[in-house]
């Protein structure tokens, strides 16, 4: 599969691992990743329970799962999982097979709400290996969650899951399958490392490990960092020549807001729409209520009322700003990790910490509106309160997304992880220094705690979680008081 993305993954991930610049650096949301899929893994295997079981003791030896395989076969198992084959020279370890009374069916799961091209294509190799390996399959199917499926009490693993024959679009690739694996033995038997220029591929269908390595001759800031422009049209640069700003040809077709920043970026020019500014900030009511939320997205639904994948509010930080450029006064809200539904708690705070007047300043306001109105349909009883904190919500971040702010610093962005730092100078206000420095990591991190996946030290973990989403919200008041300025 990663040969068929790019030959040269395939040789340097086989060759050259150390490479990776990335193996090293395994993020808490990557390690939540894996966490979360071997959770869905074992879920899975109670559709078919009573199995035995061929998981190799070292993931590198899957040798003895291709004889405990042959051997369970022998032995007239029907369930097995992770049965292992190999064929010509292929490895392929199925998660569940399964004997019925008409003959074999495979079933492969995914972490994923959806069946993508590489899933398909990744059981078709599956099929080429274990059927040439004597196993004739009557059925190939894909295990995936159903996103539509809502916990009520208990967990039902027969709604959370959806099971999806692709035997027939495997038995079209199937022919081509000996030819792919030729031509990738071909490339690891030449032993030179395969010529070819980056391209859409290196991130697709995944982001390439070893692309440090590929792109280490494209700047750091380039044509790849044009905000909001579309991935071939960076690419249709690129390929003409243009690799940095400077170099993009004035003649071609660009947004308003993509000019803009080039403009910036090549003339070292702050934009500042004063006039806009002024009416977008006369209009605050005080007090004026400076809010983040953080949030958790699990496969497993664990709470009635929630889905897969639904965002679930389990924190949030507020500056209290009585008049404008007062000192603030911060409040917070952090979920326990104990079993119980973290939204009750929350929305309770929530409702008291807001007090009845005033806006609501959020960061985005979409993000924090979509979390409101979905507490309101899991718990009713709260609608008044919470529509009256909804109707009270003003985006901060649209003077930004305007570009009625704007500096060369942004490099097209208007997140506030790339605002903050390009207005705010001398403060103690960096992302950087924090522990937990981004929603990805917090939100992992939370789920970890909750899954009882997480190994670091809960009490240090939850000051850390507290400081950063603190730091989302003073930065706010910073950048609030950067527009008084102006």
């Amino acid at each position: 599969m990663s040969g068929i993305q790019c030959e040269k993954k395939f040789y340097l991930g086989k060759n050259h691992k150390k490479l990776n610049i990335e193996k090293d650096k395994a993020s808490s949301a990557t390690e939540a990743i894996f966490a979360q899929g071997n959770l869905v893994g074992e879920l899975a295997l109670k559709l078919f329970p009573d199995g035995v079981d061929a998981t190799p003791e070292s993931y590198y030896d899957f040798q003895k799962s291709v004889l405990q395989t042959d051997e369970f076969i022998e032995n007239g198992e029907t369930i097995i999982y992770e049965a292992a084959f190999q064929y010509n020279g292929v490895l392929a370890a199925m998660d569940i097979l399964v004997k019925s009374v008409d003959g074999w069916r495979a079933y492969e799961v995914k972490n994923s709400t959806s069946l993508s091209d590489t899933y398909r294509m990744d059981a078709a190799l599956q099929y080429h290996v274990i059927t040439n390996s004597g196993i004739e399959l009557k059925d190939i199917s894909i295990v995936y969650i159903n996103n539509e499926y809502v916990r009520q009490g208990e967990l039902d693993i027969n709604k959370l899951f959806t099971i999806e024959s692709v035997l027939e679009d495997v038995k079209q690739r199937i022919p081509g399958m000996p030819d792919q694996i030729r031509r990738l033995k071909t490339v690891l038997s030449d032993q030179v490392l395969p010529e070819k220029e980056i391209g859409p591929h290196c991130n697709s269908p995944y982001d390439c490990e070893f692309i440090g390595n590929c792109w280490k001759d494209v700047p750091e800031y380039s044509v790849f960092d044009i905000k909001n422009l579309r991935s071939n049209k960076k690419w249709e640069l690129f390929n003409m020549g243009a690799v940095t700003l400077d170099q993009v040809p004035e003649d071609y077709s660009l947004g308003t807001n993509q000019l803009m920043q080039i403009s910036s970026e090549l003339n070292q020019t702050t934009i500042i729409d004063k006039e806009n500014i002024q009416r977008f900030i006369r209009e605050f009511k005080y007090p004026l209520y400076h809010l983040d939320f953080e949030t958790f997205a699990v496969a497993v639904p664990l709470f009635d009322g929630t889905r897969p994948y639904r965002q679930t509010v389990f924190q949030y930080s507020l500056h209290i700003q009585e008049s404008p450029g007062s000192d603030p006064k911060h409040l917070e809200y952090l979920a326990e990790v104990d079993g119980t539904d973290p939204r009750i708690k929350f929305v309770d705070r929530l409702i008291e910490d807001c007090g009845t007047t005033g806006d609501i300043l959020v960061y985005n306001i979409g993000f924090e509106r979509g979390r409101l109105k979905e507490t309101i349909e899991a718990f009713p009883n709260y609608a008044t309160d919470m529509q009256k904190i909804i109707d009270r919500l003003k985006d901060l971040m649209i003077p930004f997304q305007q570009r009625w702010y704007y500096t060369p610093e942004m490099r097209g962005s208007y997140s506030i992880k790339k605002v903050l730092p390009a207005l705010v100078k001398g403060k103690d206000v960096s992302y950087k220094k924090l522990v937990i420095g981004d929603g990805g990591t917090a939100s992992s991190t939370f789920s970890q705690m909750l899954n009882g996946t997480f190994d670091g030290d809960p009490r240090a973990t939850r000051q850390h979680l507290l400081a950063y989403c603190k730091l989302d919200t003073y930065a706010m008041v910073q950048l609030l008081s950067k527009l008084e300025e102006v």
